[in-house]
């Protein structure tokens, strides 16, 4: 069944890595919302979770400035990159890990962007012509 929505695709991402590291051995647990700098807190392991409808091959990988920071002091630190989520079958799901070495390598020509969200509440919207 077809995943809906950007939360929807970005939960059922990381339960599948959730059950990824269970599977690895690693005692893995969704941390968003706690302030933490990636998704998924797998001691040792920082994980970050990039979700994709279909596939990420070809995008930018968007970080937070305390996500760079992180991955920049931590060697623990890793982005996974889960793509096909949106068609809704976790064995199709494909995982690609970036850490360590290969991670820093990346991270040397990372680019800072600078730019606002203005929040535009529903009230608003609907006021308008």
């Amino acid at each position: 069944m077809e995943i809906v929505g950007n939360r929807a695709i970005e939960t059922a991402a990381i339960e599948y890595v959730i059950a990824r590291e269970h599977a690895a051995r690693r005692v893995a647990r969704d941390v968003r919302g706690t302030g933490a700098a990636g998704d998924v807190a797998s001691p040792p392991r920082v994980i970050e979770v990039k979700a994709y409808g279909g596939s990420a091959r070809g995008s930018d990988l968007w970080l937070e400035v305390r996500q760079i920071e992180e991955a920049l002091r931590n060697s623990d630190f890793w982005i996974y990159v889960v793509e096909n989520v949106r068609q809704g079958d976790p064995r199709q799901f494909t995982l690609k890990m970036i850490g360590g070495e290969r991670l820093q390598k990346l991270l040397e020509r990372a680019k800072e962007q600078r730019y606002y969200t203005v929040p535009w509440p529903v009230a608003d919207y609907d006021a308008l012509t």
